[in-house]
């Protein structure tokens, strides 16, 4: 089943890394950064199925040679916190052979970055477990129809009411630093992750496949679903061995739980459907075509009654046990709600429907904050867990570093998602408290069990009221019979 993931990253010697560096990581060469002396070896790295650069027409020809292009890149960019390069990493479809593949990571590339001026240094990677993903590198710097560098940004001197420039009193003017491209725009990111979307399902349908992808999240694509965990690598490879793990008792759990939700909600929605129908029908019915002349409809449990009586002859006794016991369910769901009319019954379907909607937006939001608490308590843990890789790092010798960063690439990775992940949820309180969070998590968990326990309640609700259904449904044929018989009376008089 094709899968959507497309992350966007920079690549900042800031962090400790370099364009060169992580160019021969991904592409498997060995390349020497100029900018530093540092020579980057990584031929021995397994998985690497497809490179190839891509350049706007004014570009120099010898950028086509990936240690010119990127050494081009760290040369220009002169601050020791300079972001040199763009990756944008996405999951590629199985479903598509490699040539395909590679097409589809092609006309993506030429179509939204090498068309507005950036040159691309594309590597397919494919270990054979199942996870075949590509990466993108992309200058972040515009290229001049020259062939020469551009400016990231230009400066613009902020007037006052007179257009005047201000005056600092440091003797400066007042300014703001405008982007002269818009490639770092939120709104940018967002209609390349559409577009990654958008060519996926373009190459599939092209191959007369169905299976479709969205960049959007189910909130954003108006689905009422639980979203399913990620699985990863690992977990998916464990699974295809027939190894349970936890990830995977997660998603399917959720599976049947989303399977629940739909079940209900799509059961009371062909209940209110048909007793709209036969609101209809009596109102219709409710005038005596001959005389003219307001015609009392049965209620409900007369209606039952009187089919529990004439329901005839089942051509087994287990046959007619079965329909005693259909009728008097449904009698004893009208009797217990006090229904005796369409319209009573029209009210509890609609009260049904509201605490559904109700218990709904519950679920969603505990699983939200269950989610949200879950996740706070992994990142902790990695913090903890990489915190040493991290640190050994700022130790490490700075024409050390690059090398000790693309060796543990992954450590530090998670390292730094992790510190970003609790600056940003806990603030200025940087305790970690992982025994209270643990503790939310089985009070959240209590609390989804029983919202689920609510929906199950439901639907064995739903499940009574259907049986009135079908008795009703039963019933109609020998009431039609009857009012046969009465017009026939009627109009010999």
């Amino acid at each position: 089943m094709a899968i959507y993931h497309c992350t966007i990253k920079i690549i900042s010697r800031g962090k400790g890394m370099s364009a060169v560096g992580a160019s021969a990581y991904r592409s498997g060469e060995i390349l020497k950064n100029e900018y530093d002396g540092i020579t980057h070896d990584f031929t021995r790295k397994r998985g690497i199925v497809h490179t190839e650069i891509l350049l706007p027409p004014h570009a120099p020809p010898d950028f086509a040679d990936r240690s010119t292009l990127w050494n081009a890149v760290e040369k220009i960019e002169k601050s020791k916190n300079s972001q040199l390069a763009r990756e944008i990493e996405v999951a590629l479809p199985i479903e598509l052979d490699r040539e395909q593949q590679i097409q589809l990571v092609r006309d993506y590339v030429q179509k939204n970055f090498v068309s507005v001026g950036m040159c691309a240094d594309i590597a397919v990677h494919d270990k054979k477990n199942g996870n075949p993903h590509a990466h993108i590198m992309l200058t972040m710097r515009p290229l001049e129809q020259s062939g020469e560098w551009g400016a990231k940004s230009k400066k613009e001197y902020i007037l006052d009411k007179n257009g005047q420039r201000i005056k600092l009193k440091n003797g400066s003017f007042k300014s703001r630093k405008i982007d002269t491209v818009d490639w770092n725009s939120k709104d940018k990111a967002e209609l390349w992750r559409e577009a990654w979307a958008d060519c996926v399902n373009r190459s599939l349908a092209e191959q007369g496949i169905q299976e479709k992808v969205d960049h959007r999240s189910y909130e954003r694509q108006g689905i009422e679903q639980i979203p399913s965990v990620h699985m990863g690598v690992s977990a998916t490879q464990m699974e295809r061995r027939g190894i349970v793990t936890e990830k995977g008792d997660k998603n399917r759990l959720i599976k049947e739980q989303n399977r629940l939700l739909k079940i209900v909600r799509r059961r009371i929605a062909e209940l209110g459907k048909w007793v709209k129908e036969q609101s209809a029908q009596e109102k219709n019915q409710s005038i005596n075509p001959i005389h003219s002349v307001p015609v009392q409809s049965p209620t409900l449990l007369e209606l039952l009654n009187t089919a529990m009586q004439q329901t005839g002859q089942p051509n087994s006794r287990y046959g007619k046990i079965r329909d005693l016991k259909t009728f008097a369910k449904a009698v004893s769901f009208l009797q217990g709600n006090n229904i005796s009319t369409l319209s009573e019954l029209q009210e509890t379907l609609s009260g049904m429907k509201k605490r559904y909607w109700n218990t709904n937006s519950e679920i969603k939001q505990t699983e939200k904050l269950l989610h949200g608490r879950k996740e706070l308590i992994d990142q902790a843990e990695n913090y903890l867990q990489y915190r040493e890789y991290h640190k050994a790092y700022k130790q490490t010798k700075p024409k050390k570093q690059e090398e000790y960063a693309e060796r543990y690439r992954t450590e530090l990775a998670l390292y730094d998602r992790a510190e970003r992940y609790l600056k940003e949820h806990l603030g200025s309180d940087t305790k970690l408290r992982p025994k209270a969070w643990k503790a939310e998590v089985a009070t959240l968990t209590a609390q989804k069990d029983s919202l689920y326990r609510e929906v199950r309640k439901l639907k064995e609700e739903v499940a009574e009221a259907e049986t009135v259904k079908r008795c009703i449904e039963q019933t109609i044929p020998s009431i039609e019979q009857g009012k046969e018989k009465t017009k026939k009376h009627d109009m010999t008089l």
